[in-house]
């Protein structure tokens, strides 16, 4: 048996790696909205069967929360404190506490390392879950505020509003949420952290905050959710102050964008370990 050199071979071992070596590269990453828009069908298609139950839970929770209230409050800006807050519980539900579970588990269960290895940027990932799971708020959103305006004789002419509130109340949440779930070292802590979001969404949101302490109050101004309340609730009136309005709204837009890109950050933290 006669050795040959490689480099006297037609097809040299040399070019072969360099061959496998091309073949191996990564396909380049793909643009943030295009892969925005199929991670966000790709949630939406895979969470309609198991996330619809839940959504009815969340809506008959806001209504019977309206139900109860309506044994204590009257009517005038506590009806309309009301009525805002049990609306804007339903995205809180849906878009910080089930995204706070999912990124959790996902986190847990190994789900990161399928999107590390997919030449997807990871703000497409967050966004698009986010954007799948607010999306399920719609409906129940609308029939809450439906509902409690009939419940509580409130108008419905400024009912649009919903339009700019559930996107950016949304966001905000979602981010919120994601972020939790990322960052949180264990899925159960996930889904205590998701669960404390939502009962402060709860209680800071649906009670009037005429009657809260003053402790109380500032901790309602901390929370995301509150501006979504503000904005909608007030839409109520004769002549709504549409500068405050667009005020609560640009909060909620801010608090959406920072909270967004920290969960972005909590994804490559997260996935690179």
């Amino acid at each position: 048996m006669s050795v040959v050199p490689a480099e006297v071979l037609p097809g040299s071992v040399l070019a072969v790696e360099e061959t496998v070596r091309e073949a191996a590269e990564l396909a380049p990453r793909a643009r943030l909205w295009p892969a925005l828009a199929a991670v966000y069908r790709a949630q939406l298609s895979r969470a309609r069967v198991a996330r619809i139950p839940l959504l009815f839970v969340a809506t008959f929770q806001s209504i019977g929360i309206l139900i109860m209230m309506r044994g204590v409050v009257d009517g005038g800006s506590e009806a309309e404190s009301v009525v805002a807050g049990s609306s804007v519980l339903v995205v809180a539900f849906v878009a910080l506490n089930l995204l706070a579970q999912y990124f959790g588990q996902l986190r847990s269960n190994g789900g990161l390392d399928h999107y590390a290895t997919l030449p997807v940027p990871p703000a497409a990932v967050v966004l698009g879950a986010a954007g799948a799971y607010a999306s399920f708020t719609v409906p129940g959103t609308v029939v809450t505020a439906v509902f409690g305006c009939v419940l509580f004789g409130l108008p419905m002419g400024n009912l649009w509003i919903l339009a700019a509130v559930i996107p950016l109340a949304g966001a905000a949440l979602a981010g919120l949420g994601a972020a939790l779930g990322l960052l949180a070292p264990r899925p159960e802590l996930a889904t205590v952290l998701g669960q404390l979001g939502m009962s402060a969404a709860l209680l800071l949101g649906v009670l009037p905050a005429d009657r809260m302490p003053e402790a109380v109050r500032f901790a309602r101004d901390l929370l995301p959710s509150t501006y979504g309340v503000e904005a909608y609730a007030r839409t109520f009136g004769p002549h709504p102050d549409w500068a405050f309005v667009l005020g609560d709204l640009a909060v909620c837009a801010f608090v959406g964008v920072v909270s967004l890109a920290v969960a972005t950050w909590a994804f490559r933290r997260a996935a690179v370990r």
